[in-house]
């Protein structure tokens, strides 16, 4: 496997990220980088981002949950951000990425989690809860579902994936503006293609979208499906956090609510806001994470 490592020197003097660069080994030679703020002896909140984002994604959010009195864990996934990046589209499949995660968490021995997702953070974060829910507290996902392939995709997400693997031209900035009601500066657009120097560095943010489950026999619907049985005995909280304009995930967040027993009795919100909506409502959905934290999660006699 060849790895690109992005230089640092893309990174440097971002808006808004003023956080130390941390990182593990998650298999020989591949290296993944995450922000860890907030005191360490806290619960953890690991917040997933998804295609073609980074943890640079959460910047506005990371600050207030931390100064909440949480620790905040926001890793890139392989091959997005500051991690490195395997060259070839190959190399990148559910597994390899489930197993790159759940790597990042056995070395950092997380356990009490709040996981909150979004996107592909919610692909890989709902199925590793799912399968491990022994470490996890409560889940708060965001414009994230977990398919399974027994369901028709949405049309918008259907040209999205022929876009990824055909497109000669793939605009990573452009594509996070295409998801956010609000502009970004100048500034914030460079800062979401600084970890792609070249069209060589991006072959994870093209090879997501034709790894999502969309038939039945897809390689990952069983292990998915699994997944599904495990949530639809989940009582610990489950809470969504939705946006009103998002065309792909619309009305994940009310499908989830019926078969998931934890989102039973949940304060699910609905905020104003495109796909990312830690771009267009952040610090709204900062208070939804920090008053879910605050809450003691009581099980099931």
């Amino acid at each position: 496997m060849r790895i690109l490592r992005t230089e640092e020197q893309r990174f440097a003097q971002l808006p808004d990220f003023p956080f130390e660069p941390h990182y593990v080994e998650v298999a020989r030679g591949l290296r993944m980088h995450y922000v860890d703020e907030g005191p360490s002896e806290a619960s953890p909140v690991v917040m997933l981002h998804g295609e073609p984002s980074w943890s640079y994604l959460y910047r506005h959010m990371i600050p207030p949950i931390a100064d909440a009195g949480f620790r905040v864990l926001a890793p890139d996934l392989i091959g997005f951000g500051k991690s490195d990046k395997p060259a070839e589209p190959s190399d990148y499949t559910y597994l390899t990425h489930m197993e790159w995660l759940l790597a990042w968490l056995d070395a950092l021995g997380l356990e009490r989690i709040t996981l909150v997702c979004q996107n592909w953070g919610s692909l890989l974060g709902l199925r590793l809860a799912a399968e491990h829910p022994d470490r996890f507290e409560r889940i708060i996902v965001g414009n994230g579902m977990l398919p399974t392939g027994d369901h028709k995709a949405p049309l918008m997400f259907s040209l999205w994936k022929n876009f990824a693997v055909y497109s000669p031209w793939f605009p990573v900035s452009r594509i996070i503006q295409l998801g956010t009601s609000r502009p970004l500066t100048d500034a914030e657009r460079a800062a979401y293609d600084a970890p792609f120097p070249s069209a060589d560095f991006k072959a994870g943010a093209r090879a997501f979208p034709r790894l999502v489950p969309v038939a039945p026999d897809d390689p990952a619907s069983d292990a998915n499906r699994a997944a599904w049985e495990a949530l639809e005995h989940w009582h610990k909280p489950f809470i969504t956090c939705f946006s009103d304009g998002d065309p792909i995930t619309r009305g994940g967040d009310r499908y989830m609510q019926r078969r998931i027993p934890g989102a039973q009795g949940q304060p699910h919100t609905t905020l104003r806001g495109g796909h990312f909506l830690q771009e267009d409502a952040p610090q709204a959905f900062a208070r939804v994470i920090i008053d879910a934290c605050r809450q003691p999660v009581v099980r099931p006699v």
